[in-house]
C-alpha cells in the first residue's frame, strides 16, 4: 500500500480519581481527599513522573509525525514523477500539511508537558520547604494534633 511508518505509542499515563488508569500505563495520580505531608508528597511526585513519560512519549510521536510527513513528501514527488492522476498528488500532499500540522501541535503539548513536569517538582521541593519540620514534628508524638484549621475559629 505505502511506505508509511506506522506511530503509536504505548503505556500512556493518566490523572483519574478512583484510582482506575484510563490509558493502560504504569502511574496514575489519584485524586482522593488525603492531604498529610507523605500524601501530597506523593502525588506531586506521581504526577511530576505521569509528566515525565508523557513528555517522552510525545516526543516520540513527534518524531514519527514528522518522518511520516517527510515520506509522504517523497511519495507525493514520487506519483508526480510517475505522472499519475494530480488529485493523488494533492491527497498526498494534503496528507504531508496535516501531519506536519499536528505535529507543530504536538510539540506544543510536549512542551506543555514539560512545564507541568517542572512546576510539580518545584510545587514538591515548596511543600517540603514548608511542611516538612512540621511533618516531622507530628510524626514523632504519640498524642493526636489538631487538624489544620482547628485553632482558626
Amino acid at each position: 500500500m505505502s511506505d508509511l511508518e506506522t506511530t503509536t505509542t504505548g503505556g500512556g499515563v493518566a490523572a483519574t480519581t478512583d484510582g482506575d488508569n484510563a490509558t493502560g500505563g504504569s502511574a496514575a495520580a489519584t485524586t482522593d481527599g488525603d492531604n498529610r505531608y507523605k500524601a501530597v508528597q506523593q502525588k506531586l511526585k506521581t504526577l511530576g513522573t505521569a509528566m515525565d513519560l508523557a513528555g517522552n512519549e510525545l516526543e516520540q510521536l513527534l518524531r514519527g509525525m514528522r518522518t511520516n510527513a517527510q515520506r509522504a513528501e517523497g511519495l507525493a514527488v514520487d506519483i508526480a514523477n510517475a505522472e499519475l492522476d494530480r488529485r493523488f498528488i494533492e491527497m498526498t500532499n494534503q496528507v504531508a500539511v496535516a501531519l506536519g500540522g499536528a505535529a507543530v501541535e504536538v510539540q506544543r503539548l510536549h512542551e506543555t508537558a514539560q512545564e507541568v513536569s517542572g512546576l510539580a517538582s518545584d510545587a514538591r521541593r515548596t511543600h517540603a520547604r514548608l511542611y516538612e519540620g512540621l511533618d516531622t514534628i507530628r510524626s514523632g508524638r504519640r498524642e493526636r494534633t489538631p487538624k489544620p484549621g482547628f485553632f482558626a475559629h
